[in-house]
């Protein structure tokens, strides 16, 4: 057992795919499939259930996961802690909400190549529990969510506060109105996102909205929401940078909300024990930048 199948372990385990593994890795699929294959036998027990449509975990290999994550973090901890990586340089691997990470993000790449050209950042974009989670697995080194964590082994840092506002389809009575939407009287015909997604909750607290179980529109996306306000199906509360990215469409109207308040906290969190420490720094002072 040696740390490089280890590796193609965790590989196939992200990728739910041997080929893609293998790709990720930059060996064969033949040599990848091979080195698993001998660590079950010597393991005695299969860690992945195999069909020709996809690769999941055994829940013994859900366990012996957890133990190949943290053999593997610590022995780049290892590398790191010797000097032989520069903090500020190599890959930098980051969760991201999927109602921030496609209009915050670009606003970070190219200020990020020009002050941190070694360093590379890597992307994961989920719903908060599934980043969180991987983060804790150390399969990620940091993560940009909305919401707060609980546990002494994260840590957070707080980057910029972001406000939602109410989007509307053009011939909505509160859009003609042209004031500030008071956000009760979106509850009526509000719509939000999939269970799992914070920007759900948020809204239907903001709303004052029951939770909406049995509604058949289960969305995953901000755009498929402000596809259906464009229709005329209902309305929605959105991130301001969200708006600020569609602010040139004619089928939605977007208005202010008269609680100022409604919105979220953008946090930057990692590990307590991570240890480029510098790179986190790095990225959360170009957010806050971009976003001031």
């Amino acid at each position: 057992m040696n740390l490089r199948d280890l590796r193609y372990l965790l590989a196939v385990a992200q990728h739910r795919h041997f080929g893609r593994a293998a790709a990720a890795c930059h060996v064969s699929q033949p040599t990848l499939s091979s080195q698993v294959a001998k660590l079950e036998a010597r393991l005695g027990a299969p860690l992945f259930e195999r069909t020709n449509k996809w690769v999941a975990p055994t829940p013994l290999g859900e366990e012996v996961l957890v133990h190949a994550a943290r053999a593997v973090a610590e022995a780049d901890a290892i590398v790191a802690l010797a000097g032989a990586r520069d903090p500020l340089g190599g890959p930098l691997t980051l969760g991201v909400i999927p109602t921030l990470g496609p209009y915050l993000m670009p606003r970070i790449f190219a200020p990020l190549r020009q002050r941190c050209p070694a360093l590379t950042l890597e992307l994961w974009e989920d719903t908060t529990d599934a980043v969180v989670e991987r983060l804790r697995r150390r399969q990620l080194d940091a993560a940009l969510i909305a919401t707060p964590v609980a546990g002494d082994d994260l840590v957070e840092r707080p980057l910029f506060q972001e406000g939602f506002l109410a989007a509307l389809p053009p011939d909505h009575a509160l859009a003609e109105s042209g004031e500030a939407v008071d956000e009760a009287a979106l509850a009526a015909d509000l719509l939000v996102l999939a269970d799992g997604h914070c920007l759900r909750d948020q809204a239907l607290a903001a709303c004052a909205r029951p939770d909406p179980g049995g509604w058949s529109l289960r969305a995953t996306s901000l755009e498929t929401l402000l596809n259906m306000v464009a229709a005329g199906y209902g309305t929605t509360l959105v991130p301001a940078l969200a708006a600020q990215a569609h602010a040139g469409r004619r089928d939605v109207v977007f208005r202010p909300l008269a609680g100022a308040a409604t919105g979220r906290l953008i946090r930057l969190v990692s590990r307590a024990t991570f240890t480029r420490q510098p790179a986190l720094d790095a990225l959360a002072g170009l957010v806050k930048e971009a976003t001031a």
